[in-house]
């Protein structure tokens, strides 16, 4: 009898994989230069006499751009390619970010900040997470959609207490030429690794079955397609539930906290960096939260994990004036834990329904969903700064926060009986 000398073959790890890294990168970068805002407030305040009111207007310009780009972003992808929208959105931000170090008024913060941040950012927003995973795995969707939607805390984390310091000393210039910078630096990096469709590179997506027929890429117009998903979404129960909820998501994270936890934070004494290093830790527990909800969203019926997430963050929302002090207290910590794993939990289910409520056109509507994501986190970014004007304190958008997330915990528990497509 003769032995075989033939070595096993090595299974090779899928491309799938090389592609969602590069993702992840790429998001990773986007939610960094989205965080700068929330540590130039009190600067610029400083510096031109701009109130919290103006300033927040370009946040919520940004916001909202951030937002209703998506959908067109991913008609975009679906017509011309990851590659090519991902690279030319980093670009953009490189822009917006660069040119703020010349402005002398708060119109030119409106478009650089507003306009060519927020087109740049909503471009590798979530959809582009959404579209990734659509394409290129079949299997482990929901996981992937986790990490990627992670990615967001992480730039958060890596990027928050860099900014802030920078900010703090060498100056808020400095920071805005630092995000110009890591954008210029990533926008190669996509352009030379990220591919489009798992047929480019001659194999298929992961899991997909043996002789599955590849997605071809779109022919019809991106803002076309775009528009004509969202009229036929529109005529069904299940996407306003989606948007309506999504929207309070936004309003309770990007808009409120991401935007105006370090000036509260300031008002009742602490130092920027320190909260600026508190937002950071929100990020590294929402890596595991929102990993961990994208598991689960394989496992568990999305709504119901939907519910639990809203209405958890509403509870908490609503104790958080309460937990203010110019030191960093045991009480804090514990509810930067707790909101950290809730952060952007809410993104893989969401995402899971989109999915299986509307098919091949589920991308595009939770690019059109994560639109009211950002209407409602710009509302809440200058209906915030306002109600500070106004008011001298944010309590009462704390408050008002956290009752919205307990409707939107039901309206999502709602999904489940409003009706087929």
């Amino acid at each position: 009898m003769t032995l075989s000398t033939t070595a096993p073959r090595q299974r090779r790890l899928h491309r799938a994989w090389f592609v969602a890294a590069v993702a992840f990168v790429a998001i990773l970068g986007a939610a960094g230069f989205r965080a700068t805002p929330g540590v130039l407030i009190t600067p610029l305040q400083e510096e031109f006499g701009w109130s919290r009111g103006t300033i927040s207007l370009a946040v919520s310009i940004n916001l909202i751009l951030y937002g209703l780009t998506a959908p067109f972003a991913a008609a975009l992808m679906d017509r011309f390619g990851m590659r090519r929208v991902v690279s030319l959105a980093l670009l953009l931000v490189a822009a917006g970010s660069g040119f703020t170090v010349v402005m002398t008024a708060s119109w030119h913060l409106l478009l650089l900040w507003g306009v060519l941040v927020g087109l740049g950012t909503g471009s590798m927003a979530l959809v582009f997470a959404a579209t990734v995973t659509d394409r290129w795995f079949v299997r482990h969707r929901g996981l992937v959609t986790g990490v990627l939607t992670a990615a967001g805390a992480t730039g958060q984390l890596i990027f928050l207490p860099v900014l802030a310091h920078l900010a703090e000393g060498p100056g808020w210039r400095v920071a805005s030429l630092a995000v110009a910078g890591s954008a210029l630096a990533v926008a190669p990096f996509v352009w030379w690794l990220l591919r489009d469709r798992p047929e480019d590179v001659g194999t298929t997506a992961l899991g997909a079955e043996p002789g599955e027929a590849p997605t071809a890429p779109g022919t019809q117009n991106a803002a076309v397609r775009a528009v004509t998903v969202l009229a036929a979404a529109a005529r069904t129960r299940p996407f306003w539930f989606l948007a309506g909820g999504f929207a309070i998501c936004g309003a309770s994270t990007n808009g409120l906290v991401s935007t105006h936890f370090i000036p509260a934070a300031h008002d009742h004494g602490m130092a920027e960096p320190v909260a600026a290093g508190l937002l950071a830790v929100i990020g590294i527990f929402d890596i595991a939260g929102t990993v961990a909800s994208g598991w689960l969203s394989d496992r568990i019926d999305p709504k119901v994990l939907l519910g639990v997430y809203y209405a958890l963050r509403g509870l908490s929302l609503m104790v958080l004036p309460g937990l203010f002090a110019a030191t960093t207290e045991p009480s804090m910590l514990i509810f930067i834990v707790f909101y950290g794993l809730d952060w952007v939990a809410t993104v893989p289910p969401t995402v899971a329904l989109c999915r299986r409520v509307y098919g091949p056109d589920g991308a595009v509507v939770f690019g059109w969903v994560f639109g009211s994501h950002q209407v409602g986190a710009a509302l809440a970014a200058f209906g915030a700064g306002l109600a500070r004007d106004q008011l001298g304190a944010y309590d009462v958008a704390w408050f008002g926060a956290g009752a919205l997330c307990l409707l939107a915990a039901g309206m999502s528990l709602a999904i489940g009986h409003a009706g087929k497509r």
